[in-house]
């Protein structure tokens, strides 16, 4: 019988972390998803007693984030409870709405400053095409990064996490490790 040890989204037995100057960015695989659909006239669920929020728009609390990704349609995050069946501990929490596991589907990386937000926004001007409004603390958007689709989610002043396809992960990391280097540099 083969010995099978668990991998991250890079591919090692360790997240991968990377600091340069004030940004330090890291992978997040103990980050759990679970995607939430609305069926047809039925009302938002509060699961973990969280408020689904509007488009744009991120909420979190006691150790949950959701944010939305299209009409009648969340995700929610949850750090520390990827080894679970999230989908699973969620479902109860949303009865007669659309639950589907997304753990493995997607990879998290979390960049984080130590002076605040100035790095993370300098960042975020070379990485994507957005204004700087919908990268306020609070928020959520879907755009694209290089060839990538991803979700830039805004948790706090001083983090970015990008979320992206679990199948694109070395070349999201690589994309976000250069634009770090070069910010870092300049």
């Amino acid at each position: 019988m083969p010995d099978l040890a668990p991998l991250t989204a890079l591919g090692a037995t360790e997240p991968r972390r990377a600091a340069h100057g004030a940004l330090t960015l890291t992978e997040r695989p103990d980050i759990a998803l679970a995607s939430l659909a609305l069926r047809r006239g039925q009302p938002a669920p509060q699961p973990f007693g969280l408020a689904l929020p509007e488009a744009g728009c991120l909420t979190g609390t006691d150790g949950f984030d959701v944010f939305w990704t299209g009409p009648g349609q969340w995700m929610i995050a949850a750090p520390g409870l990827a080894e679970e069946d999230f989908a699973a501990r969620l479902a109860p929490e949303a009865p007669g709405c659309s639950v589907t596991e997304q753990t493995d589907a997607w990879v998290v990386f979390e960049i984080a400053s130590e002076r605040g937000e100035g790095p993370l926004l300098a960042l975020a001007e070379k990485l994507v095409n957005l204004p700087p409004a919908s990268l306020a603390p609070g928020r959520a958007t879907r755009t694209g990064l290089h060839h990538m689709s991803v979700f830039l989610l805004r948790p706090a002043t001083d983090r970015l996490a990008v979320m992206g396809m679990r199948s694109a992960a070395e070349s999201l990391w690589h994309a976000l490790e250069v634009t770090v280097k070069r910010r870092a540099a300049a």
